[in-house]
């Protein structure tokens, strides 16, 4: 089989700044991931968070180690999202680089009200 190095990306919000909140839609946002791509953990390089300035409650890889715990060796980053008048907030999203299948669809999970952000991504409910 070959392998590629691949990017996934995806979004969600949080329906505010409380670690509850940040948990439940981190949470959502990587079992969607997982469920949609079928990653194998060792195979993720790395992944990046991004959370908008309104979100500082917890941060969102300190919540996927807590959900996946062999996630322990990939690497983790939290940063915050460059601010832009008017976009969308209590916004959270990812960047994970993974090892994958050369043939492998790569869904990209945008839930929520980042749904907005890319329609054509996004969930049909």
């Amino acid at each position: 089989m070959e392998w590629q190095m691949r990017a996934i990306r995806g979004a969600t919000t949080a329906s505010e700044n409380t670690e509850g909140a940040i948990y439940s839609a981190v949470t959502e946002l990587l079992q969607e991931l997982e469920f949609r791509n079928r990653i194998d953990p060792d195979r993720i390089i790395s992944v990046i968070f991004t959370a908008t300035k309104d979100l500082d409650a917890v941060f969102p890889a300190a919540i996927a180690r807590r959900i996946y715990p062999n996630w322990q060796d990939v690497a983790l980053m939290d940063v915050q999202q460059m601010h832009v008048e008017g976009s969308l907030p209590r916004c959270i999203r990812f960047l994970i680089h993974a090892h994958l299948p050369a043939d492998a669809k790569v869904y990209h999970p945008y839930l929520r009200g980042a749904s907005n952000l890319r329609p054509d991504r996004s969930l049909v409910s």
